[in-house]
């Protein structure tokens, strides 16, 4: 159900858009990229962890809390590249940049992204018989 937006906005472009009635639909489970939200309730913490990593995706993820023991604990729970608390889209360069599962491969930003120009081998050797 379409509670905002939507409409087309001249070409491939739509409005920014909020849809709520989403279970089990095709916008909660792939990754969209575009101005859509979707408004979903839930009853506790663990459900609302549940619903956010029931994906196969994980760009990023926001979590807005008044309490910074729910936000750490939360945070640490969720599968994403990236997780913004209580603010969105806010990056500093240096930090690693990336998604996690089928949202891509490597990091970009700060060192990090150099382990992605890498082939990275562990070589073990028993020790030299004397």
């Amino acid at each position: 159900r379409v509670l905002a937006g939507g409409e087309p906005s001249g070409g491939l472009y739509f409005q920014p858009t909020l849809l709520s009635d989403v279970d089990g639909s095709e916008i909660v489970a792939e990754e969209v990229f575009g101005p859509v939200l979707t408004l979903q309730t839930f009853g506790t913490e663990h459900e609302a962890v549940a619903m956010a990593n029931n994906t196969r995706y994980g760009l990023a993820a926001v979590v807005v809390t008044g309490s910074e023991e729910r936000a750490e604990r939360v945070s640490g729970q969720l599968v994403a590249g990236t997780v913004w608390v209580n603010c969105f889209f806010v990056r500093d360069l240096r930090a690693p940049f990336g998604g996690s599962r089928d949202s891509g491969i490597g990091r970009e930003g700060g060192n990090w992204s150099f382990d992605f120009y890498c082939d990275v081998k562990n070589t073990v050797t028993a020790p030299w018989a004397r």
